[in-house]
């Protein structure tokens, strides 16, 4: 067995951004980041992709809107950051605070700045293979991980456990693609898949998303498998200060021995996400540098 090394591959694409954002011209990309709200765990996300912005030379414009903020007004907010040249890159931190049509505030952002790739455009161009829309930033993650740990997912079972639009279904999509590392063979299972665990044994490459602590355990797990753990939840512990510990939607002491790859939590494709929103912002600032295809 060998850890997937989340953090070094993430440390690897971040030094790679930050030398093409130093080789453009005229100003740094710029991404706002708008967090509703005082949530503790948006708080602490915003906070490192400010980080990570600033390591790279990407500037970042932080609104903080109050969570008694209308839908309306929050509207207004992302109309103005659409219209404003300085802005490349967009994103709303989920969860939005009750009352809000998260759906809806996603499809706001103009498609060309969604960089968290939610929108109904960006998720069509996935699905059309259209390399000028944005891919959300946890599926691009677990593409790039698997790229650059040697896995191509041709001639490869491929089973997503989930079906969110933030990871499950945009991630198969990128794994049955026709392009180098995808053209994979795709199940996709969810809460009412049935006898999951036999689905879940053909796996070459098993992509578990689905939200519920340390779910898929050995006997789910087909020996020599790719197991790539999309989870992040808090379970008591009370031997830990905190009075939680991290874990993902594998358990990671039993099924660990059998695969030949498999990524920790935390450390793995956390790490990615927050890398891959950079990314996205730099191409998205690439783009309106480039003038627009004749029609």
């Amino acid at each position: 067995m060998e850890l997937i090394d989340g953090n070094r591959i993430a440390a690897s694409l971040i030094a790679e951004l930050k030398a093409q954002v130093a080789a453009l011209p005229g100003r740094p990309p710029c991404l706002a980041l708008v967090r509703v709200g005082d949530d503790p765990a948006s708080v602490s996300y915003v906070r490192k992709k400010e980080q990570t912005a600033a390591e790279i030379g990407v500037t970042s414009r932080i609104l903080l809107p109050p969570a008694t903020i209308s839908q309306a007004d929050l509207c207004r907010l992302i109309d103005d950051l659409n219209a404003d040249p300085g802005v490349d890159g967009i994103l709303i931190q989920s969860p939005l605070p009750k009352g809000f049509d998260e759906v809806a505030v996603f499809r706001r952002v103009a498609p060309e700045k969604d960089v968290d790739g939610f929108h109904t455009v960006n998720l069509g161009k996935v699905a059309q293979e259209d390399d000028t829309g944005f891919v959300a930033c946890t599926p691009a993650g677990i593409m790039e991980l698997l790229a650059r740990s040697g896995v191509d997912l041709r001639g490869k079972h491929v089973v997503v456990l989930g079906r969110s639009l933030i990871v499950g279904k945009p991630v198969a999509l990128l794994a049955l693609q026709k392009r180098a590392g995808a053209n994979g063979t795709v199940t996709v299972c969810h809460s009412a898949t049935p006898d999951l665990p036999a689905l879940t044994r053909l796996a070459d490459v098993l992509i578990a998303a689905i939200g519920r602590p340390e779910f898929v355990t050995a006997e789910m797990v087909k020996p020599g498998a790719v197991v790539i753990d999309v989870g992040i939840n808090r379970v008591p512990d009370p031997t830990r200060k905190t009075g939680y510990r991290l874990t993902g939607d594998v358990h990671f002491p039993s099924v660990s021995p059998r695969c030949s790859l498999i990524t920790p939590v935390p450390g793995g494709v956390g790490p990615m996400t927050v890398a891959m929103l950079m990314k996205n912002t730099v191409k998205a600032r690439l783009l309106s540098l480039s003038p627009a295809p004749a029609r």
